[in-house]
């Protein structure tokens, strides 16, 4: 992309783009559910319309302009929604991969019950997280940060078993408990600097504070609230007791929702209110990049020693979500770069391989890593678009992964913090010990006479499992193989960058 003089205008685009899936998730709700035809139509059509919406204000953006919208909560205190490049980026993640989950979710749910409560909470879930990515402050961050808690909460307990409440009680405990420490952090920032559009660079540091140790305390307020969610340890546990979840759901939390919007919020909390520069000078950033590097290894580890696939999928998420902190911790142009396009990389990768358990469970019961074996046989096709998307968790060249992790790397040699390398390979070692097995044993080892279970549903749904898979798996390849293209998620986290880094 080249650089263009950027101009704030206002615009009702972002608070439209917001308002599609609430519409459409309140209008699924009061369905029948016998009602599916009508159901499936609502679902499809709002996440094209989203999308479309995305599309549209990334064009605006790429001629130079900002839309924002502005509403006055109460006088002094405004509710902004403003799309910037920071914005699309993850605007952008979440309407591509709601299309794609919406669809693998119609199929996986076809014969469950309670479907309208399902796909209206999917929706305000959606809802939620497109008002984090156009949020232009930290309360509007926080209005729909607790919407979005609200709206998971029914999605981590559809079931209704009791693993499913206990893990939604689980899930509610450290959300909640993160927000009141946000808020908290929020109430002293605003106490004392008023409140603060996010401004690249950071907003407070154009103005002069003598208060290090209270802004040190407000980061790490803020910073706790974000990271219950973006799973940093010890705030992550809530995540691997959720896998109880359908997989759609599962998909949607590591990959667009709640981790997603707990990194992204860190990405701002640096960015846009303290700047890298402020965190750095008030000791911060070495406290995150410290925090990021143990969650790497700590989740990678214990990734090794599960036995289910999705909980080594879910502390894989653990530990592969903190490169997004490390990467804006260490700072610098190259590593902040790699951090932010790790945001999007992450994501495809992620969710195409809770796609593939999803599938692995419906069609054959598989749930467990020592029923993997010859599972390439029968489903060769999710066995393939998994492998792709592990070989790229792993960094193999040259797909998406590697690339978040060869800026990385770059970065930390360029601000001259070594031992990042060496979290990073680390890192990879373990990412490989955890997920080659996976693969050799899909493809290498000889298929049982039996499956533990499983269906046999129709084509069109095996179709609406599969498809889903392949596409985010060609998305793995595709940013890997196109990264230095215009407009990749490469080049538009450079261009990001290019206004945070001088």
């Amino acid at each position: 992309m080249t650089p263009v003089a950027i101009e704030t205008t206002l615009h009702p685009l972002p608070l439209v783009v917001v308002l599609v899936s609430l519409f459409a998730g309140l209008a699924i709700a009061v369905l029948g559910e016998h009602q599916q035809r009508l159901r499936t139509v609502l679902n499809l059509a709002a996440a094209v319309v989203k999308l479309a919406l995305v599309l549209w204000i990334a064009i605006l953006v790429v001629g130079g302009t900002v839309p924002e919208f502005r509403f006055a909560l109460v006088p002094g205190f405004d509710l902004v929604l403003r799309a910037d490049s920071v914005s699309v980026l993850f605007a952008s993640l979440s309407a591509a991969l709601w299309l794609v989950t919406t669809v693998y979710a119609i199929a996986y749910l076809h014969r469950a019950s309670n479907r309208s409560r399902f796909f209206g909470f999917f929706s305000i879930c959606v809802t939620a997280t497109m008002g984090i990515a156009m949020a232009g402050n930290l309360l509007t961050f926080f209005v729909f940060y607790e919407l979005l808690t609200l709206a998971t909460w029914p999605l981590v307990v559809h079931t209704g078993s009791r693993a499913a409440v206990r893990a939604g009680r689980t899930y509610l405990v450290y959300t909640l408990g993160g927000s009141a420490l946000f808020l908290l952090g929020l109430i002293w920032l605003y106490a004392l600097a008023g409140p603060q559009d996010f401004i690249a660079g950071g907003s407070l540091a154009l103005i002069d504070l003598d208060e290090t140790r209270a802004l040190q305390a407000i980061f790490v307020l803020v910073a706790i609230g974000m990271g219950v969610k973006a799973a940093i340890v010890p705030l992550h546990a809530w995540l691997p007791r959720a896998m109880v979840a359908p997989a759609p759901v599962s998909a949607l939390l590591h990959a667009v929702a709640v981790v997603k919007a707990g990194a992204f919020g860190l990405v701002r909390l640096v960015e846009d209110v303290f700047g890298a520069s402020l965190t750095s000078d008030l000791g911060l950033a070495q406290a995150l990049a410290v925090a990021a590097s143990i969650t790497i290894v700590y989740g990678s580890i214990v990734a090794l020693l599960q036995d289910d696939l999705k909980k080594r999928l879910a502390y894989s998420t653990v530990s592969q979500v903190s490169y997004i902190a490390l990467g804006i911790a260490v700072g610098g142009a190259l590593a902040t770069v790699g951090g932010m396009v790790h945001l999007v990389h992450q994501g495809v990768m992620k969710i195409t391989m809770f796609f593939c358990a999803g599938t692995f469970a419906t069609l054959l019961g598989v749930t467990r890593i020592d029923q993997l074996d010859g599972l390439a046989r029968r489903l060769p096709w999710s066995a393939g678009a998994f492998s792709i998307a592990a070989l790229g968790m792993i960094g193999l060249p040259p797909l998406a992964g590697f690339v978040s992790k060869w800026y990385l790397g770059a970065g930390a040699v360029a601000t001259g913090q070594l031992w990042v390398v060496g979290v990073l390979v680390a890192s990879t070692l373990l990412n490989a010990a955890y997920f080659l097995p996976l693969i050799a044993r899909m493809w290498l080892r000889p298929a049982p006479e039996r499956w533990p279970g499983g269906t046999t549903p129709s084509r069109l749904v095996v179709f609406g499992l599969v498809a889903p898979a392949l596409f985010t798996a060609f998305l793995t390849i595709a940013f890997g193989v196109l990264a230095g293209s215009s407009y990749s998620p490469l080049d538009w986290a450079t261009e990001i960058v290019r206004g945070y880094v001088p």
